[in-house]
């Protein structure tokens, strides 16, 4: 069957223009050409929303997204709750329940807003996945072009060998000019994004046009998908040594994935989106692309990022242009990635293979470091604490960070999460599903875990300093190298963490976060409060009754 027979006889659409598997270059010229909506509050909504640089093709496609959506719209992401799937389905604040007759309403109207207009649509055909045995075929079909090429620089394409393609296709509809109606559509807002497992369709409707959009929903069928066959999906990134020696690091968006992954001395595998299985080469990446934050980028401590700017169609998103000049007159390289003018959630996408160091097809074998990565903003928690079996149980259950500003949408300042499995947004089955089979594959490999602070030290957010990349980077090669195995270690009196008394390359007075408070007094209040809100969210999670053991 065409693909747009298929899509006639999946959605309806019969009086649509589809542009299908353009190249970069076309689809870039597209973006400028007809991408159009809303980039000012208040603004109109049909003006130009992707720009070209000074580069020209040679560089990257700066975008713009809608103002109301310059992160992911958590409270507007809904699953049908078909009833076949519905007791599966783990629906919470980020995964909102969606009435099915509602849904069909919905996607009934999304469809004629289509065909009446004479939508001119996008198609491009990707997968979720780099291993023919399990990768998921997955259709973008969308109105902006600047999305599609989002999805070619995101996902594997051409993969060979992968089985039933047609009958396991998921297809995205992305469709930001219809705007939901919360009387008419059920929804709660003008924009809703909604995923049908029944039919393997991901609707994406209204003022929802943030690019993460496009990969986070996907990742979110994964995370049904993959566990049911015994695969381990992970927000996470993870690379390989040069002694064959693969990690991986955990990690909400902020927390330093991306960034603490690419590094030169190591070959990367993926940095956002990974399974763990049980074959010989048991890591690998869902994604084909990197999806990077850029507020505050230190271009010399983050080179590969840094070298990215200048990427042929990579994509910029909502980077402001120079002051008094138009984005196509500058340069890059001379872009302020300070200005916080239209949001902290600076991203840039870009190919893997933008890396100096990438693995083969995406894959890597077995990890021998698990690193939990958290960024406390009330500077609290040691630096690097040094886990065991049980501690590593409790603390990828908890998934304890800081919301960062411009992650999400109506984020302004660092705020205390808890997301289970360090991806609770994403994750669409109950989490004792991913915590049963993260311990069973830890044994099996008698991997070493790490739980390493990114965040502040010396006070809270506003007091104290976020800890130094570079004090970050000599923690983390140090539990890579495997020189904190045998260290030794004290444990935290009210966290009950144990953090090593000295590590290569670091003042050991930052190791024991008390010690960097100049008011002890302060500190123990604050240590306090934050195990309350440990042993809160554990009660309130119910995670005992899933046989996690409390630590704190």
């Amino acid at each position: 069957m065409s693909f747009e027979a298929d899509l006639k006889t999946l959605f309806g659409l019969d009086t649509v223009t589809y542009k299908y598997d353009l190249g970069k270059a076309e689809l870039f010229d597209a973006a400028i050409a007809h991408d159009r909506g809303r980039i000012h509050q208040g603004g109109a909504t049909d003006v130009q929303k992707a720009f070209p640089t000074k580069l020209g093709k040679h560089g990257p496609l700066a975008y713009y997204t809608d103002p109301d959506c310059t992160g992911r719209r958590v409270k507007d992401t809904y699953a049908v709750a078909w009833p076949e799937v519905a007791d599966q389905i783990w629906f919470k604040d980020d995964l909102n329940r969606y009435d099915p007759d509602k849904y069909q309403v919905l996607l009934k109207r999304v469809v004629e807003h289509c065909n009446a207009k004479h939508s001119t649509l996008y198609v491009k055909d990707v997968f979720m996945g780099s291993d023919p045995e399990f990768a998921v075929p997955y259709r973008f079909v969308g109105e902006y072009a600047t999305h599609a090429l989002f999805a070619h620089n995101m996902f594997p394409k051409d993969l060979q060998g992968v089985k039933d393609v047609d009958t396991r296709r998921w297809t995205m509809l992305n469709v930001p000019s219809f705007w939901c109606d919360p009387a008419i559509d059920g929804c709660r807002s003008e924009a809703a994004i909604v995923i049908d497992i029944r039919n393997r369709i991901c609707l994406v409707a209204g003022r929802a046009d943030y690019s993460g959009s496009v990969k986070k929903t996907i990742f979110t069928v994964g995370n049904f998908l993959f566990p049911q066959q015994g695969r381990l999906s992970m927000h996470c990134s993870a690379n390989v040594g040069a002694n064959g020696d693969a990690a991986i690091l955990f990690g909400l968006s902020g927390t330093g994935k991306t960034t603490l992954s690419a590094d030169a001395s190591r070959r990367l595998i993926g940095d956002d989106e990974i399974i763990w299985s049980d074959k010989d080469m048991g890591l690998c990446n869902l994604e084909g692309g990197c999806f990077a934050k850029l507020i505050d980028l230190d271009k010399h401590a983050e080179p590969v990022i840094a070298s990215a700017l200048k990427t042929p169609f990579a994509v910029l998103e909502n980077v402001p242009a120079l002051p008094g000049r138009k984005m196509e007159d500058c340069n890059p390289d001379d872009l302020d990635l300070s200005d916080r003018s239209i949001t902290e959630n600076l991203r840039i996408s870009y190919p893997l293979e933008i890396n100096p160091n990438v693995m083969p097809g995406g894959m890597g074998p077995q990890p021998k470091t698990i690193v939990l990565l958290t960024a406390d903003a009330f500077g609290v928690l040691p630096p690097i604490s040094i886990l065991d079996a049980k501690d590593a149980m409790y603390h990828y259950v908890s998934g304890f960070t800081s919301k960062l500003a411009g992650t999400e949408v109506g984020v302004k300042e660092p705020q205390p999460a808890f997301s289970a499995g360090f991806g609770g947004p994403f994750m669409s089955l109950r989490p004792n599903v991913y915590a049963k089979l993260l311990a069973e594959k830890m044994e099996r490999q008698k991997a070493r875990c790490i739980l390493l602070n990114t965040g502040w030290s010396g006070g809270p957010y506003g007091i104290g300093k976020r800890m130094k990349l570079s004090i970050t980077r000599a923690l983390l090669n140090a539990a890579l190298e495997g020189k904190l195995d045998s260290v030794e270690t004290v444990k935290h009196p009210v966290l009950n963490l144990h953090m090593p008394k000295a590590c290569p390359g670091v003042d050991a007075k930052i190791l024991n976060p008390r010690d960097t408070w100049a008011d002890k007094t302060a500190y123990d209040a604050a240590a306090i409060k934050v195990r309350d809100m440990f042993r809160k969210n554990f009660e309130t999670k119910g995670f005992a009754t899933f046989g996690i053991e409390a630590r704190i």
